[in-house]
């Protein structure tokens, strides 16, 4: 492959990623109902169209276009001041994203039917009990997912080539997304929470400016006056 049908796959990356987290903050936007409060709001929201398609479409789309950016941005900045850090992120991300697609997968297919067993009349499927490593599981793809976006925020704010400010809202979007958005919810209503969706949009902006610089310079690298 010659340098510019690389410079064009790493651009297209770079722009992968706004495009995953405005996914990921959609997805976000509608919370779950409490599964022990009201069990019966629970199965009807876990069993609709609505559901399967933010979780098809936000989550999984998300995800598939967020490794495609990550990588992109890690192959982007390998050369520079920066690349260690950013080549550390793609093997963070690599590992998180496999740990996280465990409950993933649970959460897209295995929910709806549980709702669905609830609504036809099984209400004893609600005393299903999923094994604690996938608790587990979860919580390590969640910490290497942040772990993973502040080595790339700080890569960003140190490669000189890219918008520092850039760099800083990868890190407090970072802050906003996982702790006061995931980890939050899950500890008090056991659903996302606006902070998710918030954190989200910030990670998009971010993502959107370095896609932004990042793409301009590639094109002037490979444009033949260059």
């Amino acid at each position: 492959m010659n340098p510019q049908d690389t410079g064009r796959w790493i651009r297209a990356g770079l722009w992968a990623l706004p495009a995953s987290w405005l996914l990921t903050a959609w997805s976000s936007l509608e919370p779950q109902p409490d599964q022990e409060i009201d069990p019966g709001a629970w199965a009807r929201f876990v069993s609709s169209y609505s559901y399967q398609a933010s979780h098809l479409v936000g989550s999984t789309g998300g995800t598939i276009l967020a490794v495609f950016g990550l990588f992109a941005l890690g192959c982007f900045l390998a050369g520079g001041r920066s690349g260690r850090l950013a080549l550390a992120a793609m093997v963070i991300a690599a590992a998180g994203t496999a740990l996280l697609l465990v409950p993933a997968v649970i959460s897209t297919f295995v929910t709806p039917a549980v709702g669905r067993a609830y609504l036809a009349g099984n209400q004893d499927v609600m005393q299903l009990e999923f094994p604690g490593s996938m608790s587990a599981a979860f919580m390590a793809g969640l910490v290497l997912a942040f772990v993973r976006t502040v080595l790339l925020g700080v890569a960003v704010w140190r490669s000189r080539v890219l918008p520092r400010w850039a760099g800083a809202l990868w890190v407090t979007g970072a802050v906003v997304f996982y702790a006061l958005g995931v980890v939050l919810g899950q500890a008090t209503t056991g659903s996302s929470l606006p902070t998710q969706s918030a954190g989200a949009a910030l990670l998009a902006v971010a993502a959107g400016g370095t896609a932004w610089r990042g793409s301009a310079r590639q094109g002037r690298e490979l444009s033949p006056a260059g």
